[in-house]
């Protein structure tokens, strides 16, 4: 079971290629899987029927006992064999359905292919959780499958109604499970069932659980999005809508009827919403004129009948439930895929413009007629044998006066007299040779023949009914192992006389009576609604109308909220911050116990000298005119920060706090280019003396809880025993370093990729139409022209050279991009320093990466190096220069260092260990001597690369690309041009 769950995910991937090489022939491919697979299971049939059930299990996540646990039991195996059996007939009639088609049918190919394959893993799973995952994962590939055509608004639409529906009711039901599995201590499906559960908890985590199942199996409240659902291709609505999809929910709610069938939430949820969901879906059939739609409608009225009788509980319901669940499936996929016979030869599915079709596609019309007698319950069908069952069971249980069994019972009934009304509706709308209004005949359609293959399916489907009736004795056979898990009656209720058992002749009984008199009466209900054009509504509003009244109205609270909150001023936001942070910690400070407070004047001298210097820059920061000036009295408190790690037995943490703090000067520096250096009367603080009081408060608040913090702790700190490990796990003496990618690599692999999110943000904010790189294209084809040479530069055939220069007589320059600074902002001074440091820069740069694994530095360190050398280009020739120097594209080095680092996270997967652990490896080499390697060293390297992509991203989007739009500002506006563009605007 788990290797074919592996082909279900392997062999989607190659189905486009496949289509695109062969065309609509390949669906023959994709059917051999979901056979092999309806073999496969058809084979277990003797080991499932003495009850010894297949099970494989992998443990996949131990920590938390979840595991890929397979289980074929009776419920289960029913389910595999309508899935696979009914999804590899479907893959086979769409073959035919895309012929001549080529546009999607790939990726439909491996959605659909996919989809079985998740349907599969759902229906055999016996982890709760995983099937929550599968069952999420049916939802995502049913959106990709009903949106097939979406060039069509429509079709978008509905995608999108069934994806919020079924994931929303996805979402209660996985907190249901949560409950679930917290409760009884196991997520295993076989030992909750087996263990009985009761309590206030598992009826709270059952009603959620069936939040789930009814929105997924179309049940009202939830029932509206099944009919929009056939804006899909018919062999979705044949596969999805008829024999998977929604019997997932029917699925999950047999699974536990059985065990919680007498729960007190229960009976109330399953059998009122059933039988309601039942009767609405019949009558709102009526009132169609789209086969498809009709057929929509009456399989969410199948649905609740479903849901009703495999829900209720008892074994006799659970018997013939069973042969329902089985019988529907293959006589509405056969219906759904004879429209799509109708809808493709005839480009029509409405049954004003069908007329004669029957007397010229007579096989056609026998298997639909079969199907419809199937659906309505008329002898020998197994729809006959599965109705008769279910009026038995539920007239016991009416006549011994069981509430929710006289609900049920009653609602079948008026239900049944529906489906015999719009199964006929069917037929004659279909088939039927219709009557103008004046009592003439209308005109015939004009039916062209499809291919034979074309109606194998819906035929083998149909004809399967039949064969099923007569089997009745074996499926009782087969099916009874599950309804022996459901009590004989519900509390209160007398065990029937004679057990139930299918048979396809009872004898003349009363439930053989009230069968015939349904499909009698519905062809009354037929007869007086079928030439009616019109039917008011019972209420004012459909469920659509619900639907969107509510996404309207979620649309104008996001919009209120947001123009609320979000109103562009970053004084608010800091402010409301700051104000939830003092009003929360203080209230945890008041609240909390008596304060301890463990506190030193000073701890070294140097802290005398550098904390009022920090203090007093923050305080002219205040009072600073000019934002440059704020900017650099701001960093005077990081650089204080800097001596006191230095002076505090933390050189790694000062050389990475005056590395950062350089760097994000930079960065500020380059922002500030673009807003006016003086802040004006309207940039002017508002009410000082409230932001003052804010300010204290925030302080006041923060230094208590520095003071608390440091007498709070109770155990000795994990950091003690930080050296021993660093030494012992990660081989190495810099315990910051080996923290970071060793002992805490996941905290550094998130830090990573905040890393990477904020690169990303921010060249989003800036790069206008794109963000690939065009400055080392441009650069390059540059030649080494001289470096004090103020002429402009031209291109000819041989390259980029000065102005009036012959071919051939360039000069070496220091700094190549340095000739397209304007000559006012040119230091050749500073051009010479950069060209001598930049390589000693870069060498100092791996120095640190590689030594930080005992020595102050790391990948970090060393990135933020690395990218100062990048800086100093930048500074001194431009943006061209930055091209130069930047060794490839920004994105493609962030890309590469986070590839690296999810490879040392994986690639210990390989060998059994867990992921991020480190391998160390020590060597002899002739004249080196004695080389210890670290495998944590490369994710170092993997961090490197990330922060030197990090600080060329803000380079080239804060520094080259705010100089490109300046250029071209001022080349629109007149006051400059290309040649001589400069750093400084």
């Amino acid at each position: 079971m788990l290797v074919l769950l592996a082909a279900f995910a392997i062999v989607p991937i190659a189905l486009p290629w496949l289509v695109a090489r062969i065309g609509a022939r390949a669906f023959y491919v994709a059917a051999l899987l979901p056979l092999a697979a309806f073999v496969y299971t058809a084979v277990q049939t003797p080991a499932v029927l003495s009850g010894r059930f297949p099970f494989e299990a992998f443990d996949w996540i131990p920590a938390l006992g979840i595991q890929l646990s397979m289980r074929l039991d009776t419920l289960s195996w029913v389910m595999a064999l309508i899935v696979t059996g009914v999804g590899a007939l479907v893959l086979l009639y769409c073959r035919w359905y895309f012929r001549g088609k080529s546009d999607g049918v790939g990726q439909f190919s491996a959605v659909l292919l996919a989809f079985a394959g998740a349907m599969y893993g759902l229906v055999i799973t016996d982890d709760l959780v995983v099937l929550v995952m599968f069952w999420e994962l049916t939802s995502v590939l049913s959106y990709l499958l009903i949106g097939f055509y979406n060039r069509r608004g429509a079709s978008r639409r509905a995608a999108l109604q069934a994806l919020l529906v079924t994931t929303l009711g996805g979402l209660v039901m996985l907190i249901g499970v949560v409950l679930m599995v917290v409760e009884t201590g196991t997520s295993s499906i076989s030992l909750i069932l087996a263990s009985d559960p009761t309590g206030p908890v598992i009826d709270a985590a059952l009603v959620l659980l069936l939040v789930g199942a009814l929105s997924k199996s179309a049940i009202f409240p939830f029932h509206f999005w099944l009919p929009g659902a056939m804006a899909a291709p018919t062999p979705v609505s044949a596969y999805l809508h008829a024999a998977a999809m929604v019997k997932a929910g029917i699925y999950l709610i047999a699974l536990f009827a059985p065990v919680f069938g007498d729960s007190p939430v229960w009976r109330p949820i399953v059998v009122g919403l059933g039988v309601f969901t039942m009767l609405l879906g019949g009558l709102q059939s009526l009132r169609e004129s789209d086969l498809k739609r009709i057929l929509a409608f009456g399989t969410v009225s199948q649905l609740g009948f479903l849901t009703v009788v495999l829900g209720y509980g008892t074994q006799d319901a659970a018997l013939a439930g069973m042969a329902l669940l089985i019988s529907h499936a293959l006589f509405k996929s056969a219906l759904f895929l004879i429209v799509g016979v109708i809808d493709r030869q005839l480009s029509t599915r409405d049954i004003g413009e069908l007329s004669g079709v029957g007397r010229q596609a007579p096989v056609m019309a026998t298997f639909a007629t079969i199907a419809i007698a199937s659906m309505i319950g008329v002898i020998p069908t197994i729809g006959f044998v599965a109705k008769e069952g279910v009026l038995a069971a539920f007239l016991h249980e009416a006549a011994a006066g069981a509430v929710w069994g006289i609900v049920g019972f009653a609602g079948i009934v008026l239900g049944s007299i529906l489906t015999a009304a719009y199964g006929i509706r069917f037929l004659w709308g279909a088939f039927w040779t219709k009557k103008q209004a004046d009592g003439s005949a209308a005109q015939r359609t004009e039916w062209p023949d499809p291919p034979i293959g074309f109606l194998g399916a819906p035929v083998l489907l149909a004809g399967l009914t039949l064969v099923a009736g007569f089997a009745a004795p074996l499926l009782d056979t087969a099916l009874a192992p599950y309804a022996a898990l459901s009590p004989a009656a519900s509390p209160g209720v007398a065990a029937p006389e004679y057990p139930a058992h299918l048979e396809l002749w009872h004898g003349f009984e009363p439930a053989l009576g009230i069968s015939l008199g349904t499909i009698a009466l519905g062809a009354a209900v037929f007869w007086l609604t079928a030439f009616r054009t019109s039917v008011k509504r019972m209420l004012p509003f459909t469920a659509p109308d619900v639907y969107n009244a509510v996404l309207r109205g979620i649309a104008r609270l996001s919009v209120g909220t947001t123009s609320l909150t979000q109103r562009g001023s970053l004084p608010v936001y800091v402010g409301t911050i700051f104000v939830v942070f003092v009003a929360a910690e203080g209230t945890a400070l008041l609240a909390g116990g008596q304060w301890q407070a463990e506190l030193d004047a000073f701890h070294t001298p140097t802290q005398l000298v550098a904390a009022p210097i920090m203090i007093a820059a923050g305080l002219v920061a205040v009072r600073a005119r000019k934002r440059y000036t704020g900017v650099v009295l701001v960093s005077v408190t990081g650089l204080g920060m800097v001596l006191l790690f230095a002076t505090s037995g933390a050189p790694d943490l000062a050389l990475t706090q005056i590395l950062v703090e350089t760097v994000t000067l930079v960065a500020f520096a380059l922002v500030l280019r673009r807003i006016p250096s003086r802040m004006g009367e309207h940039n002017a603080s508002v009410r000082p003396l409230a932001r003052g009081v804010l300010a204290a408060a925030v302080g006041v608040t923060m230094a208590a809880v520095a003071i608390v913090a440091t007498a709070a702790r109770e155990a000795r700190p994990v950091s003690e025993a930080f050296p021993n490990l660093a030494y012992e796990i990660g081989h190495g003496k810099n315990v910051v370093n080996v923290a970071l990618v060793d002992l805490r690599g996941w905290d550094t692999m998130g830090e990573l990729s905040v890393l990477i999110l904020a690169a990303t943000g921010v060249a989003s904010l800036v790069f206008v139409t794109h963000r690939a790189d065009t400055l080392s294209r441009i650069i390059a084809p540059l030649p080494p022209a001289a470096a004090h040479t103020r002429r402009p530069l031209v291109e000819t055939e041989e390259g980029v050279r000065p102005r009036g220069e012959a071919a051939g007589s360039q000069r070496m320059a220091w700094l190549v991009g340095g000739q397209r600074v304007k000559p006012e902002n040119r230091s050749i001074l500073l051009e010479v320093i950069v060209r001598v440091l930049f390589h000693s820069i870069i060498i100092v740069s791996l120095y640190v990466l590689f030594a930080g694994h005992n020595l102050p530095g790391g990948g970090f360190a060393g990135g933020l190096i690395a990218g100062m050398a990048l800086v100093m280009r930048y500074v001194a020739g431009g943006r061209y220069e930055l091209g130069a120097a930047a060794p490839t594209d920004a994105g493609k080095l962030l890309g590469v260092g986070m590839s690296i680092a999810l490879a040392c996270a994986l690639v210990p997967l390989l060998f059994g260990a867990a992921p991020l652990t480190s391998f160390f490896f020590e060597v002899e080499l002739p004249l080196i001597g004695h080389i210890e390697f670290v495998t944590s060293t490369i994710f170092d390297i993997g961090v490197y690369l990330v922060v030197i992509g990090l600080v060329l991203d803000v380079l080239r989007s804060l520094g080259a690309e705010v100089d490109r739009q300046a250029q071209e500002l001022r080349e629109t506006s007149g006051l400059g041009g290309p040649e001589r563009s400069g750093v400084i605007a």
